[in-house]
Parts: structure tokens; C-alpha cells; sequence
């Protein structure tokens, strides 16, 4: 028995995971980075409004999601529509090392930077020790 099958849907299938679709877009692009005593975040959100980026941390998991919406109205004619619109969610699970009671986010152009520090109980810290009766000394933990 001859089967038959479209060459292309393979070619499809990949698209869509890479690009997303209408109903479900790509993922949002991001780099994460540690500089000092702070973790950061920063995400690819052109063209979306401020006011959709909803920020949330339930015990060690960051989730971001943003809407990008295509212009409506009676006197809009959409020509081309190649940008992916909808919304878009992340997620990131953070260590316990961080603090993210303290969390600072940031929008601008079109990038948003979340900066988390790195909680106290995670910093190099010294530890006396007490050798032989020589009394406590300190060392790098």
C-alpha cells in the first residue's frame, strides 16, 4: 500500500513551535544573567503595552505574561499581518538563593528587565572556628 503525505506539514509543524501561531505565539525572548549580587531577567516585549505585562512569583516560579494586540476598529484594514499577536507567557524557575521579596521590574523600549537580588543567606560569609583552645579564628565559607 502507497502512502501519500504532504511534504510540507513537517515544514509546518516547525514553524509553528518556532514562530507560534494566532491562537498560541512564539515564546518571548530572554537573557539571564547574574552581575554581583544580582540576578536579571530581560525580555523581548516589542509593541507591548505597559499595562498588559502582569509579573508574578509563586514560591520559586516567575511568571511573565505580556498581550500584544493587532489595531481594531470599523476603518481598520489589516494588508499584512506577519508580527505574532496574542499573548505570551514565561516562566522561570528560580533558586532558592534568591530573594524575591525584593524584585524590581523595569519597561523600556519595548524590553522589560526584572532585577532580582541575591538573598543574604546565599553570600560568601565567615565562619569562626575554634582550634585547640587557640580561640576562634576566621575563614572564607
Amino acid at each position: 500500500m502507497l502512502m501519500r503525505t504532504d511534504p510540507f506539514r513537517e515544514i509546518d509543524r516547525i514553524a509553528e513551535q518556532f514562530f507560534g501561531t494566532t491562537a498560541r505565539p512564539a515564546v518571548m525572548h530572554l537573557d539571564a544573567y547574574r552581575d554581583g549580587d544580582h540576578f536579571y531577567a530581560v525580555f523581548d516585549l516589542p509593541g507591548v503595552d505597559p499595562d498588559s505585562i502582569d509579573c508574578t512569583v509563586e514560591r520559586n516560579v516567575l511568571t511573565v505574561r505580556a498581550e500584544r494586540r493587532r489595531p481594531a476598529g470599523d476603518s481598520v484594514e489589516l494588508v499584512a499581518a506577519e508580527r505574532p499577536m496574542g499573548t505570551f507567557t514565561r516562566q522561570l524557575f528560580l533558586g532558592d538563593t534568591l530573594d524575591t521579596d525584593r524584585l524590581e521590574a523595569g519597561y523600556d523600549n519595548g524590553v522589560l528587565t526584572l532585577r532580582i537580588p541575591v538573598a543574604e543567606r546565599a553570600k560568601p560569609r565567615r565562619v569562626a572556628i575554634s582550634a585547640n583552645g587557640a580561640g576562634p579564628r576566621q575563614i572564607n565559607a
